[in-house]
């Protein structure tokens, strides 16, 4: 969620919505359950001139349920993100 934060910095979800060609509801939706979808955190991200990639891999682990492999994968690409 820190990249939305980030995106509403530069501009607000509305703007963002119409620039990423994606309804309003998607990103208001995304903040208030606090996940943003991989590809819609690549998108942002891309346009923020952050790497698409590592936010695209933060979303997805965002997504997952809890588990021992998910907080295995959480430290790990924290180490490589710097999360």
């Amino acid at each position: 969620m820190n990249l939305l934060a980030d995106a509403e910095k530069v501009r607000d979800l509305s703007a963002w919505a119409e620039k990423l060609g994606l309804s309003k509801r998607v990103l208001y939706t995304s903040k208030y359950r606090e996940h943003l979808s991989p590809a819609v955190a690549g998108a942002l991200a891309e346009e923020l001139g952050k790497n698409p990639q590592e936010w695209i891999v933060v979303a997805a682990l965002e997504s997952e349920r809890d588990s021992a492999c998910k907080t295995r994968m959480i430290k790990k690409m924290g180490k490589v993100l710097m999360l």
